[in-house]
């Protein structure tokens, strides 16, 4: 499956050999920059399906209320445009599909967050026959959960990957108040950040982009992912060039067909050159080969390099001398790479080479326009990269700018000949579409008969068509065929095979929405409960002396979980235990030991949802922000599978919050006060750059004995932890805060408020609870409150996520 930002990238996906391609609209849209209209729906897919290729639509983003109209609007004329699957996120949107329009294929977005075969059958349950698995699962995970399904998997084999896992990145929201969950990422983890140990500085050198993943590169793990079962693997690549689009398909392409006819893939090492060369972050297999957190993120650059073609020998006042990896021409782009010497902020020198001299084997002198590069500003030992290969692009125009078909299709022909019976010819193309041709009465040969090379030539002759010439069965007598009615044939059923794949037939839909969330029979309560998240147990010890309504236990590493929990519980407070954002197959001892604890559990993973259904004593539950839910159809969606609470997504602002949970406020919880978790992420910065380990095994653990930070361009500092499963939280520097958002949501009644804690000490604990609880006691005023809070925050508070427009009440109108 191929990316198409557009009708450009479309064709070239078509005529590389895709066999899907999937794009977006211009709205809900993980990909807010590219997108066709809902008008131009059609005509895409009639340029699909006339070339046998699927065409999947990705509505892959959070719907909010106000918008659930306009989307309904959407889903129901995309329906009628033919579109073969739709790609989900919200899990309210996928099940309102399901129940209202079964006709319309659904697949579920690797925006879901499934890592696990409870997560893809969860997302069966509301209507997925196809899901995209996470990108940090391994092949094992992979065949794990496809022996545990038989739902069609589907995986992402090469393109540009996410630090955080899809659906649990909220750094955009928190510092550009554009969230990636709505298809407009601001790429925070590709700027630089320092890396701070124990409140130092660490240097690093070169390294300074920390979150930046490389590219992924699969090829050479297709085999396996043919043996494992998958589906379909995809490309990523919705913003990326025709030319990227043309040449990631056609190597995939080649190596799908070698895999499944069992033959070692040809020019393997061109074929990755090719694709270094057109779009290349540095490639690799990444997460998908197994763990190795040295690889995932190098560090030195957040934007394409293309490939490594030397380094700097020698520098003159108008020209360079390089030591050639790659053979360099005129015409060729490059960039000067000064990783450790150049600041941040500085231009990187490069440009179009005008000229190469050789000097010996092994060194060339370049020159360049004149004035393009400032010479003074490179130095010996820079690495230079070719970013662009003029040669390349030509190789590809074929694809790109194609006047006639260049990836064809065989069709399959049955022809049967007998004399005194007309010819029967049956054509079968796509594995699936049919249509046959009944000739004249044919008559005995009297000289030359009908023979198998006579009709290959005739029906081979598909130039300039969709088709070439496939499986041929023929079952002739000593027949006479004219060659003008084997012409005739051939036309015919080529015209009736393209007019076949031209009917594209919309599914037709029409939904309608609940006006209101039903949830348990709840109490409408006078008093508002509060509820504390700690991280550690000396963060435990003044929440327990000031005996809030609950105390959730979110100990990253588990450890200490059993103690506090009964420390709680003896102290008369209601003990819950939050669980991890990402549960993979083989870590089932984590869920029995939280159910062990006998303490209400915060969900945080929809897999765990599901997997909790089927137990009959299951703790109280209580689903949190990372469900994602933003709509009254995900709210409902989740109470229906057993949650008795629910904490809203965070790319909701507070008067989105309070809207959401109008019809009945005792169902929802809010966090008033918080870091947000801006990235999630499987890459362990403790073990990339305070380790030369691997991974868990092999780092020795420096999580546990240092406290780090990521200093960002405005010298905020980060907190990162590492969860049970080594994966990082990377989480705001300045507490999400705003005391009149708590006024204005206990106003409207919502009357559960949780706080959370990072890394704040006992006393800054203690302070920030007892002014919560005197504010909502009304034993202080607002002002009294906001200072308190602000006052004991290590950096400050900030709004965040919470911040309503000015014009908030506007844009909802317009929308």
């Amino acid at each position: 499956m191929s990316p198409a930002g557009y009708f450009p990238q479309m064709k070239a996906a078509i005529e590389a050999g895709a066999d899907a391609v999937y794009f977006g609209l211009q709205h809900f849209s993980a990909r807010a920059k590219v997108g066709f209209r809902l008008e131009e729906l059609p005509e895409a897919m009639s340029m699909l399906h006339h070339r046998g290729v699927k065409g999947f639509l990705t509505f892959n983003t959070l719907v909010f209320d106000h918008e659930l109209e306009s989307a309904i609007t959407a889903i129901e004329a995309i329906g009628n445009s033919g579109v073969d699957a739709v790609i989900v996120q919200d899990i309210g949107i996928a099940k309102l599909i399901r129940d209202q329009a079964p006709s319309l294929e659904i697949h579920g977005s690797t925006q879901m967050s499934v890592t696990s075969a409870e997560g893809v059958e969860l997302a069966h349950s509301l209507g997925c026959s196809r899901v995209v698995l996470g990108r940090e699962l391994s092949l094992a995970n992979m065949r794990e959960i496809a022996q545990k399904t038989d739902v069609e998997l589907e995986v992402f084999v090469h393109g540009a990957l996410c630090v955080s896992y899809s659906g649990q990145c909220f750094s955009s929201e928190a510092w550009g108040g554009r969230s990636a969950n709505r298809g407009k990422c601001a790429q925070a983890c590709r700027l630089p950040y320092d890396l701070m140990v124990d409140g130092q500085r660490r240097e690093l050198g070169e390294y300074r982009y920390l979150l930046s993943p490389g590219d992924l590169y699969a090829l050479e793990q297709i085999p396996e992912l043919v043996d494992i079962g998958i589906a379909c693997v995809k490309i990523e690549g919705r913003y990326k060039s025709a030319e990227y689009v043309a040449a990631t398909t056609k190597a995939y392409r080649q190596a799908i067909d070698s895999a499944v006819e069992g033959r070692a893939l040809e020019q393997a090492v061109e074929i990755k050159d090719e694709l270094e060369q057109v779009y290349s972050r540095g490639l690799g297999p990444h997460f998908i080969s197994g763990i190795d957190h040295q690889s995932v993120v190098v560090g030195r650059a957040p934007r394409h390099r293309g490939r490594k073609a030397g380094q700097v020998v020698a520098v003159d006042f108008d020209s360079v001398v390089v030591a050639q990896d790659l053979e360099l021409s005129p015409g060729d782009g490059v960039v000067f790479d000064a990783a450790a010497r150049r600041e941040i902020s500085e231009k990187e020198e490069g440009g179009f080479i005008y000229e190469v001299t050789p000097l010996s084997e092994t060194t060339v002198q370049l020159r360049f326009g004149h004035g393009e590069v400032d010479f003074e500003r490179i130095q010996l030992g820079d690495w230079i990269w070719r970013t662009l290969d003029p040669k390349l692009a030509k190789r590809l125009k074929p694809f790109v700018n194609a006047e006639s078909p260049v990836h064809t299709r065989p069709i399959e022909f049955v022809v049967v000949a007998k004399v005194g019976e007309p010819l029967q010819v049956e054509a079968v193309c796509d594995s699936n579409l049919q249509t046959s041709y009944s000739g004249p009465i044919l008559e005995a040969a009297k000289n030359k008969s009908l023979n198998e090379a006579q009709v290959r030539e005739q029906f081979g002759r598909l130039g300039g068509t969709p088709f070439h010439l496939g499986q041929l069965n023929l079952q002739a007598e000593n027949v006479f065929v004219p060659l003008s009615v084997l012409n005739e044939c051939r036309r015919a059923l080529v015209s009736q095979l393209l007019a076949l794949r031209a009917e594209t037939v919309g599914s037709p839909v029409k939904l309608s929405v609940p006006n209101t969330v039903k949830g348990r029979e709840v109490p409408a309560s006078t008093e508002v409960a509060l509820h504390v998240l700690v991280r550690s147990a000396e963060q435990l010890e003044p929440v327990i002396e000031l005996a809030p309504a609950s105390i959730t236990l979110d100990y990253l590493e588990l450890y200490g979980l059993r103690d506090s929990v009964e420390r709680i519980k003896s102290a008369g407070i209601v003990a819950r235990v939050a669980s991890p954002r990402v549960l993979k197959p083989a870590e089932e001892k984590i869920v029995r030991f939280l159910l062990s604890l006998e303490a209400e559990l915060v969900i945080r993973s929809g897999g765990l949802l599901h997997q909790l259904i089927q137990v009959e004593a299951k703790p109280r539950l209580i689903g949190d922000f990372s469900l994602n839910v933003a709509n009254r159809l995900s709210a409902q969606t989740v109470l229906d599978l057993g949650v008795e609470r629910i904490t809203p997504t965070h790319d909701l602002n507070a008067e989105q919050i309070i809207e959401l949970a109008a019809s009945q406020p005792e169902l929802y919880e809010v966090i008033a006060f918080h870091h947000l978790p801006v990235f999630h992420t499987e890459h362990c910065v403790f073990c990339r750059f305070l380790s030369e380990g691997t991974d868990s095994t092999n780092c020795g653990h420096p999580c546990e004995k240092h406290r780090i930070a990521l200093a960002d361009g405005q010298g905020r500092q980060h907190p990162v932890m590492a969860d049970v499963g080594c994966r990082n939280t990377v989480f705001g520097s300045e507490a999400q805060f705003n005391a009149g958002h708590v006024k204005a949501w206990v106003d409207a009644g919502l009357c559960n408020l949780r706080i959370e804690f990072v890394h704040e000490g006992p006393e800054q604990v203690r302070q920030i609870t007892k002014a919560f609880q005197q504010f909502l006691t009304s034993k202080s005023d607002l002002n009294e409150f906001a200072s308190s809070v602000a006052k004991h925050s290590p950096a400050g508070v900030t709004e965040g996520s919470l911040f309503v427009p000015e014009n908030f009440k506007q844009l909802v109108q317009l929308s």
